[in-house]
C-alpha cells in the first residue's frame, strides 16, 4: 500500500532527514587511516542518541538476512555495494567508502547514504562516486508530480549505462515514511511512461549503487548481509530521501 504524506508528516520527516544528514556528516569527519568500521558506527550512534532518534537498521532482519542487523550505519568498502556489517576492519589509504544510515524521530523516517575515499584517492574511484551521484540527481530530478516510477528509474539507469557501470538487479530505492522499506519499489532500471504515477505527497528514497566493472552480477559475503562485486570491481552508494511535491523534489536528507 502506498501512503500519501501530508504536509506536515513532510515536515516532519525532514526533521528525522536532518539527523541521518548530521549523522553521515559526523561519521565521514571521524573516517580516516587507521580508523575502524566499528569506530564509524559510534560516530554515527552519537548523533542519534543526541537527537532523540532511533535507527531502523539496528536489529532489522529482512527475510534474506540470516541474523538481525548489528549496527546503526552499513559501512561498504571498496568491492562491498551495500549492506556492510560495521567490524574491526582499519581503513586505509585508498579505501572507497559508502555509508548508509536511518533515523527514526517522532514516528517519522528518513534514510540517506554517501561515498567517499579514504587517503589519496584513484582517480577511477572519483569517477565512479561522480557518476553514482549524478545517477541520484538524474533520478530526483525525474520525481515530479505526474511522472511514473519508470521515468524515475529510467533516469539512474541510463546513466549508468553511459558510464560503463553495472547495477545489482535485484536492489533499488523504496517508498519510506512511517517504516524504512514502505511501498513502493523504486528499481534502479526501468522504462519511462511506466509503473505508480507520482503524485504530491509520496516520499521514496532514491539510491543508485553502481559497480565499476560493469557488470550486475553480485554475490552475499558469508555475513549473509554485504552484497559484494563478483569480479573484485570498486561499488560506490549514493541516496537521499525525497518528497514529491506540486513544487518539485524536496530533498528531506539534505545537511
Amino acid at each position: 500500500m502506498v501512503e500519501i504524506k501530508t504536509d506536515a508528516a513532510l515536515d516532519a520527516m525532514r526533521e528525522a532527514g536532518r539527523v541521518v544528514a548530521r549523522a553521515l556528516a559526523a561519521v565521514r569527519e571521524a573516517a580516516g587511516v587507521g580508523v575502524s568500521l566499528k569506530e564509524l558506527d559510534e560516530a554515527a550512534r552519537t548523533v542519534l542518541a543526541e537527537a532523540g532518534a532511533r535507527s531502523p537498521f539496528l536489529g532489522y532482519r529482512p527475510s534474506f538476512a540470516p541474523t538481525p542487523f548489528p549496527a546503526v550505519i552499513c559501512t561498504s568498502v571498496n568491492d562491498a555495494i551495500v549492506h556492510g556489517v560495521p567490524t574491526d576492519y582499519r581503513l586505509r589509504d585508498g579505501d572507497l567508502v559508502s555509508v548508509d544510515c536511518g533515523a527514526r524521530l517522532d514516528g517519522w523516517t528518513g534514510d540517506a547514504a554517501v561515498s567517499f575515499t579514504v587517503g589519496t584517492p584513484r582517480p577511477a574511484d572519483l569517477a565512479l562516486i561522480a557518476a553514482t551521484q549524478q545517477a541520484l540527481d538524474a533520478g530526483i530530478a525525474a520525481a515530479r508530480v505526474g511522472s511514473r516510477i519508470g521515468d524515475v528509474s529510467h533516469a539512474i539507469g541510463s546513466v549508468a549505462r553511459t558510464a560503463g557501470c553495472g547495477m545489482p538487479a535485484d536492489f533499488g530505492g523504496h517508498g519510506i515514511g512511517r517504516s524504512m522499506h514502505e511501498d513502493p519499489h523504486v528499481p534502479n532500471r526501468g522504462r519511462p511512461g511506466r509503473g505508480l504515477r507520482l503524485r504530491h505527497g509520496l516520499v521514496i528514497a532514491i539510491e543508485p549503487m553502481l559497480m565499476a566493472g560493469g557488470h550486475d552480477d553480485y554475490r552475499t559475503a558469508p555475513d549473509g548481509w554485504t552484497l559484494c562485486t563478483v569480479d573484485g570491481s570498486r561499488a560506490a552508494h549514493i541516496e537521499h530521501t525525497v518528497a514529491v511535491t506540486e513544487e518539485g523534489p524536496r530533498i528531506l536528507t539534505l545537511p
